[in-house]
């Protein structure tokens, strides 16, 4: 190995255990072998080694190696005992895993790199400073912190499944220390992970505050009776040996005794049959089609290769892998031929086979997995009237559309596809036959400006009307991934779908806070397969075409997969749904609000072009005076929007308090950097904020919404999203519609630009303190539960409680501060973010919420047993049974697990309100065709808690009640509600009036 030579190091365990919780339980069809591992690996590797130029890692490998643990038996366990002792066994369906992952590796022609002793991190340090010493650079594929120890100049890491490359500044903004003192900080720390014992009481953030100012541990321990916090120096006084112990325990060894040289880490060429003959074995059928297609290889001339596995004892560590339990005589080698038994041995796991386990698991959850097929391009109408027909006696069918624009209301369709399931095989199997029916491709491919349509396509009217017949039949569910859009689309071409499922939602339902949404994702997670990627066929940035000007084979390519990953995605994720209970939430909360948002993006909203002209004006000259009082308080002008600078104003010329570098080693100027400042009284940073809510609402909208005007309608028409949020709020988009701030002057004054139109109000019906309602109900709180029964003013009611002020003539500031912590506590505030929003001091704060605490325990008890429900299981529920994951809420990092926990406390609270406005959403209009209000009453947004509607001048007295009642009987009969929800409701010419 030489100077200019790149090696990967892959940690190998670490990527076993990323691939196997990153995909569903898998089984192999023939004989369900458990192999879900097995295919995320495969995938992973295979990814790393043909994209890593395309990656932030953005060079090819010259050398390459995967590093695996041998056993838990190592140096470290010998000099403590309890090193790793609190792992807990790996499943059961893993165990026979490790040794074909192994098999993988060596199959992808591979180094395979473990040694008894020693960890995989040691292999990995001795390796890394080896080809340091020689020039050359090092990417060593993980994220785990204890290999952050090895970062240098030369050496970096990745993080595959984020994409992103780990230097010497990342490690100091996560952690706060260099690399170089990666080892101290974890001695400090400890791992829980691990079983390192660390000091108590100390942790990552206080440990890098140590190490700043002392430099090192070694002197750290040396003065430790230097340390003014006498519980923090009574600490590391009685542990420091257990600090000293730790250091050992978490420092890698870079002398380990290899017996494989570094320079026998040649990355190799692929060998085409022999990887090709083991995933054939695996039954991994779209890996072994694109290894065969890179390869040049005929897959169907190589014959599947015998495989052997190896497992024993489930009582082990989850790195007690098979080199120790061969060593045990615990093992069963069992030879796999293409099709054969799992047969566990007398000294196997009790109970199942993990195979049979996992078949199970899979049988519960999948259906059957199936291979990604040829495509046909549909160029006649005859061929799509039989598709047509096939769908119809399956009565099922995934459709997608293609089009020229994300924007549904601008979009221009140029085809669709569609996939049928064939159920006449054989027992057991299916067969996904898929399609894309070209509408308008044009000729001149590659000519930005195309031509003519190009020949082969049916007539749009001809194939929309042969289309419609199946869209609107109730009797065939269609299927679509986000098929809002799809929706919209059709009914602007007069079609409106019947009968349909969405992917996305199903998703949504399952596992909102768990993974992405997005059909690739999706497709990745669930079926083990990565689809053609939209750039691939459209291009990118300035080279990007519209869909009309590609090619029809290269259209069909990826449109047809599109229809037949959407389909199968439902095999699998709709299963699921009745499983784990969902199907109410998706029923009653998702699905049904497809069509309402759908006819509410249509609708769209008339805005004032004028007035916004006029508040871009003023915003601008407001702006301008701000820059003035800006420069006079820096000594100097500079660009207000430049972070560099104005970080150089603040830290650099002016040596305030708090500053810290960006990874780019800049200064940060967040938005708390300055609200921190601000709060401390320092008037530069509250002059910027100011300067930046000014210019933010100037460029967002002020300036930008008249761009958003549809040429057509004349109207502004976003776009919601249902499935964006691990809550269930929705949220808004081109334009954002939610974050036009109410309370600010400047924010109301953009609402006076949404205008009725002639002959038309706008009403607006807001729900009054829903979230506090909904703790009141969920909590069980008695005092909020009878303030809000008794219609009393709750957060003077709130003051009056915790400070004995009586309600008649409480004076504002009071009731103020009843107000925020009311809120405040919803979101899990604490004492430092009440004072900067009180201007307080932080042990006033602090006071306030403690006695918030004592006046109401009802909300803490609620607060702890919110916690502890989401620590066992890793959700939380709204009252609806929304579940919001919280994967993290476990983290070892504690500013990781206090973020999960206020977020676990507030999802059921904020998750129920959005519910609660979602059911009033899907009943409003049948309540409105009930009362013969359709025509005249139109619902145009939603904007958080609130709805607004364009009403007809002669029906707003009408349709108030109608509207009122809805939203506040919203929840029944499903929930019945013991606080009562409150709606208030207005009608005015603009947004802000009717508010």
């Amino acid at each position: 190995m030489k100077k200019g030579d790149h090696l990967f190091l892959v940690d190998g365990s670490g990527f076993i255990f990323r691939a196997f919780h990153a995909l569903p339980p898998l089984t192999r069809k023939s004989d369900g072998l458990p192999v879900g591992a097995v295919a995320g690996f495969c995938n992973m590797l295979w990814k790393l080694l043909t994209d890593a130029r395309d990656t932030s890692v953005g060079v090819t490998p010259t050398h390459f190696a995967v590093v695996f643990d041998y056993s838990s038996k190592t140096f470290r366990k010998e000099l403590y005992d309890a090193y790793k002792a609190n792992r807990s066994a790996p499943p059961e369906e893993l165990v026979p895993q490790f040794g074909l992952i192994r098999e993988a590796t060596r199959a992808f022609n591979l180094p395979c790199i473990e040694k008894e002793g020693f960890e995989a991190d040691d292999i990995i340090a001795t390796y890394s400073r080896q080809a340091e010493a020689v020039g050359a650079d090092v990417t060593i594929i993980s994220s785990d912190k204890d290999l952050m120890q090895l970062v240098t100049p030369n050496v970096h890491m990745y993080d595959s499944m984020k994409d992103k490359q780990i230097g010497i500044p990342d490690v100091i903004e996560k952690w706060g220390v260099p690399p170089e003192k990666m080892i101290d900080l974890q001695a400090l720390t400890g791992d829980s992970t691990d079983n390192v014992p660390g000091i108590p009481g100390i942790g990552p953030k206080t440990a890098a505050q140590l190490l700043e100012e002392y430099g090192d541990l070694d002197t750290l321990l040396a003065r430790a009776d230097e340390i003014k916090q006498v519980k923090r120096r009574e600490n590391i006084v009685a542990n420091a040996d257990l600090a000293r112990l730790s250091r050992t325990l978490v420092t890698l060894r870079t002398d380990v005794s290899l017996d494989v040289p570094l320079d026998q880490l040649v990355l190799e060429n692929q060998n085409g049959p022999l990887l090709i003959g083991f995933l054939k074995t695996m039954e991994f059928n779209t890996l072994t089609r694109r290894v065969a297609e890179a390869c040049g290889c005929d897959a169907s001339a190589i014959e599947p290769a015998p495989v052997k596995i190896e497992w024993g004892p489930a009582a082990h560590g989850p790195d007690l892998e098979v080199g120790e339990l061969q060593a045990q005589g615990e093992a069963t080698a069992v030879e796999f031929p293409v099709a054969g038994p799992v047969v566990a041995s007398a000294a196997g796991p009790s109970g199942p086979a993990p195979a049979d386990l996992a078949k199970a698991r899979a049988d519960a959850f999948h259906g059957k997995t199936i291979d990604i097929g040829a495509y046909h391009a549909i160029r006649d109408l005859p061929t799509l009237e039989t598709w047509i027909a096939a769908a119809r006696e399956s009565g099922l069918v995934a459709f997608d559309t293609e089009t020229t624009s994300l924007d549904p209301m601008l979009a221009e369709l140029v085809g669709f596809s569609l996939a049928v399931a064939d159920n006449t095989h054989s027992a057991g199997t299916t067969e996904i036959r898929a399609a894309y029916v070209p509408l308008a491709h044009k000729t001149g491919v590659g000519d930005l400006l195309g031509g003519g349509l190009a020949e082969g396509q049916i007539s749009m009217s001809e194939a929309l009307a042969a289309l419609k017949s199946l869209l609107q039949d109730p009797a065939v569910l269609k299927v679509g991934q986000n098929i809002k859009y799809d929706y919209l689309l059709m009914k602007r071409h007069g079609i409106v779908i019947e009968s349909f499922d969405d992917t996305m939602l199903l998703s949504y339902v399952l596992e909102a806070g768990r993974t992405n949404h997005g059909m690739d994702a999706l497709s990745e997670r669930w079926l083990g397969h990565t689809p053609i990627a939209y750039k691939d066929v459209a291009g990118s940035g300035k080279s990007s075409v519209t869909f009309d000007l590609i090619d029809i084979d290269k259209a069909t390519a990826y449109a047809a997969e599109d229809a037949d990953v959407t389909l199968r995605l439902w095999m699998v994720l709709k299963p699921r749904l009745a499983a784990d209970g969902l199907t109410k939430v998706y029923e009653r909360l998702e699905r049904p609000l497809v069509p309402v948002l759908a006819r509410m993006e249509e609708r769209g909203i008339t805005v004032d072009r004028q007035i916004l002209s006029r508040l871009s004006g003023e915003l601008a000259q407001k702006a301008a005076a701000f820059e003035s009082e800006i420069y006079e308080l820096a000594g100097e002008r500079f660009n207000v929007g430049s972070p560099k600078q104005l970080g150089d104003i603040l830290f650099g010329k002016m040596g305030l308090p708090g500053g810290s570098k960006t990874k780019t080693g800049q200064w940060s100027t967040s938005a708390q950097v300055l609200e921190d400042l601000a709060a401390a009284g320092v008037e530069l940073p509250r002059k910027i904020v100011d300067w930046r809510q000014l210019t933010k609402l100037k460029s967002t909208y002020t300036d930008a919404l008249p761009g958003y005007v549809h040429p057509q309608t004349k109207r502004v028409h976003t776009c919601y999203s249902l499935a964006s949020t691990t809550t269930g709020r929705l949220s808004s988009s081109e334009p954002n519609l939610q974050n036009i701030p109410v309370r600010t002057a400047e924010g109301r004054k953009i609402r006076t630009a949404f205008i009725s139109t002639p002959g038309h109000r706008l009403l607006s019906a807001d729900y009054s303190q829903i979230e506090l309602r909904v703790l009141a109900h969920v909590a069980d709180i008695p005092q909020l539960r009878q303030a809000f029964a008794d219609g009393i003013d709750i957060h003077a009611m709130t003051a009056s409680e915790m400070f004995g002020v009586p309600v008649e003539g409480m004076p504002a500031e009071v009731r103020r501060r009843a107000k925020a912590i009311n809120f405040g506590i919803i979101y899990g505030i604490s004492a430092f973010g009440l004072a900067n929003q009180l201007g307080i001091e932080r042990s006033e704060a602090g006071e306030y919420i403690k006695k918030y605490f004592e006046r109401f325990p009802g909300i803490k008890d609620y607060m702890e047993s919110t916690k502890a429900y989401a620590r066992e299981n890793g959700y939380v529920e709204t009252i609806f049974g929304r579940r919001a994951h919280y994967p993290e809420i476990k983290s070892s990092n504690s500013q990781v697990r206090s973020f999960n926990e206020r977020a676990a406390i507030n999802a059921p609270i904020q998750g129920s309100a959005a519910d609660i406005i979602r059911r009033a959403m899907i009943k409003i209009e049948p309540a409105l065709a009930a009362a013969r209000l359709s025509e005249r009453v139109r619902m145009l947004l939603q904007v958080h808690d609130e709805l607004i509607f364009e009403v007809e001048e002669g029906a707003v007295a009408d349709a108030l009640p109608v509207i009122v009642s809805v939203m506040e009987q919203a929840a029944m009969p499903a929930i019945s509600m013991r606080v009562p929800l409150k709606v208030d409701a207005r009608a005015a010419t603009n947004w802000d009036e009717a508010h």
